[in-house]
């Protein structure tokens, strides 16, 4: 076997990916799983006595700006109850 590719394989398939509706629902699962893997790295940092505070601090606003693109995702999910 070769370890050389077909050109434009990789742009194909990346291609094929970014054709791919994302529901509101995938979307929110997608948001999900990076706030939880962006918590578990914080949670690692903690472990260490010389932690990097910048990076600590950058993480924790990623954390935070995915939460709120979580709730915004789930209130436009949630159809309004005045309508």
């Amino acid at each position: 076997m070769s370890d050389i590719e077909e050109p434009g394989k990789d742009a194909e398939s990346a291609q094929e990916a970014a054709n791919e509706v994302m529901t509101p629902a995938m979307r929110l699962m997608e948001l999900q799983g990076k706030h939880r893997a962006l918590d578990a790295r914080i949670h690692e940092m903690y472990e260490y006595p010389y932690q990097n505070q910048i990076l600590l601090q950058r993480l924790k606003k990623e954390k935070l700006r995915l939460k709120d693109a979580i709730e915004r995702l789930k209130d436009e999910m949630i159809p309004d109850l005045n309508a």
